[in-house]
């Protein structure tokens, strides 16, 4: 009943054989070919990454060094002479006098050594440990980032969410462009039908030249209204392939018809759940988002604790004067320890701190509320739409069923001779516009319930 050969702006390599795709299948090739999708699930790995690093922190730190040092000028120290006073002060102790038998005055001032206690050549080997015993922050934090992996998995969500919509409209696009295809080249034949009589008609002598003329003005049109709907058809099939994720060159063949699309009359009048909101993932993500804002806040009031860190040491050092003899003795060393930090005072900045987060937890809660209004409006828009759109296509379809009529008895009558060509002609154009009405009126019934499902959180 439907056309659904694939038109295609390029020919894909012989190779290559065509996609049968239902719905549902486009989604399932999307979900696995979209680069947005396949981005949002790279966002997910990267934060099971953050979640490992954050988690590394509180892990022992080992870190090794080695430094050799070379000193081309060796650094000179000046010692301050502590004998000279000494020698002095045990000959004035004693009284004991010079060769000429005067007594040994010290000078007023004695000047220091110079001197070197450094090797030229030095070399180090260290390894140092460090273990958190107790950091608030490092707790919260470690929760903060399975939160943050969390989010990623909405945002994943959300895209798939996006990518089914898309991919759902564009499938509606193409099946109602081959409708539309199909009931063209109905009126097509029926027309070119009428023509044909008219014509040998004429030839007879039976009609006017004129009633040809009009209705081959009604036939190009029709044929040149075909032409670009087709035309039209290869974008949006590209369209579809773009939503997919699909390249642009594969043949791709619709297995859904429009008769498989349910559109229920009632659905739309009956009462809903008012707390549907929850099953969008936009109020999830709030929520989510929400809850780091707490953990951040937690983390600020975690900075009044103190903290414990245990670390640890240990070298070997190699010096001497002679690069030869360097490591032929060497000089270890050992030594742990633990370091207490405890926040005292800075300048009120952490109590500061406190109070913006506690402001963006207060922002989030007006964001979740704020949402929640704004999704009700949505879904009572979408409701409304989808009813409209429903009983729209309803009209249209009559419409277009008393257009048929109309031009079954205006032929009849014409054929008759008690009717004129210009009413069979008014009548095939009344049966034209019903029929572009019809079209619009399907598409649009099709779009509303694709936004119903999702203002109602159905499309997941």
């Amino acid at each position: 009943m439907l056309f659904t050969g694939a038109v295609n702006a390029q020919q894909a390599a012989p190779s290559a054989q065509p996609y049968n795709f239902s719905l549902a299948d486009c989604i399932k090739y999307a979900y696995e070919h979209q680069d947005s999708v396949l981005n949002a699930q790279l966002d997910v790995k990267s934060a099971e990454f953050k979640v490992k690093e954050t988690t590394g922190i509180g892990l022992p730190q080992v870190s090794g060094s080695v430094n050799f040092q070379d000193y081309l000028k060796v650094p000179t120290i000046l010692i301050p002479d502590f004998v000279s006073p000494a020698v002095y002060g045990v000959i004035k102790s004693q009284n004991i006098k010079d060769g000429n038998g005067q007594a040994i005055v010290a000078p007023t001032q004695f000047a220091p050594f110079s001197g070197s206690f450094t090797q030229k050549y030095n070399n180090t080997f260290g390894l140092d440990v460090s273990q958190i015993l107790f950091d608030g922050s490092y707790l919260v934090g470690l929760q903060a980032s399975k939160t943050y992996k969390e989010l990623s998995q909405k945002s994943l969500t959300r895209t798939k969410i996006a990518t089914n919509l898309n991919v759902t409209k564009a499938y509606y696009q193409v099946l109602v462009n081959n409708e539309q295809i199909k009931l063209l080249d109905a009126n097509i034949k029926q027309l070119k039908q009428q023509l044909d009589e008219t014509t040998a008609q004429n030839k007879q002598g039976f009609v006017e030249k004129i009633d040809v003329q009009r209705l081959e003005v009604q036939y190009n049109n029709l044929v040149t209204n075909r032409e670009n709907v087709v035309r039209s058809l290869v974008l949006t099939y590209e369209m579809l392939k773009f939503q997919m994720g699909m390249p642009i060159g594969r043949d791709l063949i619709l297995k859904d018809k429009l008769e498989d699309v349910k559109l229920d009359n009632n659905v739309a009048e009956t009462s809903v759940d008012t707390s549907f909101y929850r099953k969008r993932i936009e109020f999830s993500l709030l929520e989510t988002s929400k809850q780091l804002n707490l953990l951040d806040l937690k983390r600020k009031k975690s900075q009044y604790l103190p903290s414990l860190i245990a670390f640890g040491n240990t070298g070997i050092q190699f010096q001497d004067n002679s690069i030869g003899n360097l490591y032929n003795t060497n000089y270890p060393s050992t030594y742990v320890g633990v370091k207490l930090s405890v926040p005292i005072f800075n300048g009120f900045q952490r109590k500061y701190q406190v109070k913006q987060s506690e402001i963006a937890v207060l922002k989030s809660q007006n964001d979740i509320e704020n949402l929640k209004n704004g999704l009700s409006l949505q879904a009572d828009a979408a409701r409304i739409n989808y009813a409209n759109g429903v009983q729209s296509l309803n009209n249209q379809k009559r419409s277009r069923e008393l257009a048929q009529e109309v031009l079954r008895v205006s032929k009849i009558k014409y054929e008759q001779g008690v009717g004129s060509s210009i009413e069979v002609t008014q009548a095939q154009t009344a049966l034209e516009n019903a029929d572009n009405q019809y079209i619009q009126a399907l598409y649009t019934a099709l779009i509303s319930k694709v936004n119903l499902d999702q203002a109602y959180g159905k499309i997941n």
